[in-house]
């Protein structure tokens, strides 16, 4: 049976916001950059975040192709995040909106 093509919008921003377009998935990219990370490790970087809301983005951007998600057979079980080389190809763009938040800051901060 044939997969179901996959509606996106016609602007490629707007994809984009699609896939990332809230907060909590843009942190989880942020610190998904700088490498593998557990849920406990994610949860606490990002602060006030509960754990089904991350629970629910991970899994989202996981089935989106941007995340992967390693399960150890452990006791207790040990679960680890990392971005697939779709979700690493975002690093421009979060590297874009780092600066642009840097600039914003000054020119906020040099204002009389």
């Amino acid at each position: 049976m044939e997969k179901p093509a996959k509606k996106f919008p016609a602007c490629p921003v707007e994809t984009t916001l699609v896939l990332i377009g809230n907060k909590w998935k843009v942190l989880i990219l942020r610190d998904l950059i700088l490498g593998t990370k557990r849920f406990g490790e994610l949860r606490k970087s990002l602060g006030g975040v509960s754990q089904k809301v991350l629970t629910t983005q991970l899994r989202d951007m996981e089935e989106k192709g941007l995340v992967s998600r390693k399960i150890y057979a452990e006791v207790p079980p040990r679960v680890e995040y990392s971005l697939t080389g779709l979700g690493a190809s975002l690093k421009p763009v979060l590297d874009a909106m780092w600066e642009w938040g840097e600039m914003y800051k000054k020119s906020i901060a040099a204002r009389p």
